[in-house]
């Protein structure tokens, strides 16, 4: 089995595809700011991405929007697999920015539906690298009407 353990610092190569991650790429948007990566975890997935050189901001660390497009995105897919894959949109999203994370480092989205109503779910993640903490995010999506 492939080591799985994505690297705490900086400066350590790390191959998301060799540790059983597959890239999840968007043509919108995502496909921008990608590639994201993905596996399966029970019936959804978890969502990851390398930190490369043009995450970064004028400090040199990942862009705090980078973050928080990843925690959206990851939470919206969470969400969208718990919710039976209906439509929805996000009418809310927190952000909290705990540590710095550095160009080179494996983000991870541990993401989990908190609360659902009949058009509201309530969504919350953490951010990881490694066993770290990086960032907290809470959200909320909004279904939509049927396509």
């Amino acid at each position: 089995m492939p080591n799985t353990e994505p690297p705490a610092t900086a400066g350590k190569t790390f191959d998301p595809a060799a540790a059983g991650w597959e890239p999840y790429r968007d043509e919108g948007f995502i496909g921008l700011v990608g590639p994201f990566w993905s596996r399966p975890s029970g019936d959804s997935y978890l969502y990851a991405f390398l930190a490369e050189p043009k995450h970064h901001n004028r400090r040199g660390v990942v862009q705090g929007g980078m973050l928080m497009t990843f925690a959206d995105r990851s939470m919206g897919m969470t969400c969208w697999y718990a919710n039976e894959r209906q439509p929805q949109a996000t009418v809310q999203l927190d952000m909290h920015f705990i540590d710095a994370v550095q160009v080179g480092e494996f983000v991870e989205a541990k993401c989990k539906v908190v609360r659902r109503t009949r058009s509201l779910i309530f969504m919350a993640a953490e951010l990881v690298v490694g066993t770290r903490v990086v960032a907290t995010a809470n959200g909320v999506w909004k279904t939509l009407g049927k396509r």
